[in-house]
């Protein structure tokens, strides 16, 4: 059944995929973006070899509750959360041995004072309510438990992304445009701080921290763009054909020598404690 253009959108906007997707996911955005954050994240929820309880929320495919598991070793236990069942499938599938739920960060299924750690790595910007998301992660931590986030930097210091939001919005239209706008939606350190303000976040500490992305072709990045994330059927195969072309023409700037598609994707690290 064709997904309708609301039911899309609405996908698009929570981070939604399908099971194509998800595995698109896994092999090429992990390595390419979000690889790199795993360990920059723990460190500034001081995550260390001790004991501890920790909850990846909006874990998608599991790659940061992969880190936390191998940081902690024996010591501890590592769970994650996310709406999105083909996600978890591909979690499941890559660690079985991480204990993986079903449910959504707005009401997460677990009792107060729970965790020890609570971890989000690019995953609120994608929720219904942010601010709820929140209050529920700071619930579900003990006394003196730490919370870190990570949200991607405003679109226009990830300049690979800039321009190919403007290519989707000129080829294909605003709807599919506006949906790879949400990733950096977050972008602004002062509306990020006044969001954990609001959701009672106390003494939240941001940490603007440089990073890459870093795709093998630009045409390998620009189909795992499309094919890979929430809004792919708002581009259909003619459209995808001819921003390839297009993206060949316009943005060699993000190609290197030896074919590479390369550039600038800093990210905000959001850390605090629970009282």
């Amino acid at each position: 059944m064709t997904a309708s253009m609301t039911d899309t959108g609405n996908a698009a906007q929570t981070g939604q995929v399908g099971q194509e997707a998800a595995e698109t996911y896994e092999r090429f955005f992990v390595p390419a973006l979000f690889a790199q954050w795993t360990q920059p994240m723990l460190d500034a929820a001081d995550v260390t070899g001790e004991a501890a309880r920790i909850l990846d929320v909006g874990c998608g495919t599991g790659v940061l509750a992969r880190a936390a598991a191998a940081r902690l070793g024996s010591a501890g236990s590592t769970a994650g959360v996310d709406p999105n069942e083909a996600m978890l499938a591909v979690a499941r599938r890559t660690a079985p041995t991480i204990t993986w739920h079903t449910g959504r960060a707005e009401a997460l299924p677990w009792n107060d004072a729970s965790f020890d750690v609570v971890l989000c790595q690019f995953g609120l910007m994608f929720f219904e309510d942010r601010e709820a998301g929140l209050r529920e992660m700071v619930r579900v931590l003990k006394p003196g438990g730490r919370l870190a986030v990570a949200v991607w930097a405003s679109l226009d210091r990830s300049p690979g992304f800039e321009d190919l939001v403007q290519l989707l919005e000129r080829l294909c239209g605003r709807p599919a445009a506006d949906a790879l706008r949400v990733p950096f939606s977050l972008g602004d350190t002062g509306q990020l701080a006044a969001l954990f303000r609001r959701a009672g976040v106390a003494g939240a500490r941001i940490e603007t921290r440089q990073g890459s992305a870093r795709f093998p072709s630009l045409p390998g990045w620009i189909h795992t763009n499309v094919r890979g994330w929430a809004f792919s059927d708002l581009v259909d195969d003619r459209q995808l054909d001819a921003l390839i072309d297009e993206a060949q023409r316009s943005m060699a700037r993000h190609v290197d020598a030896t074919g590479a598609v390369g550039f600038s994707a800093p990210a905000h690290l959001v850390s605090a404690r629970r009282p």
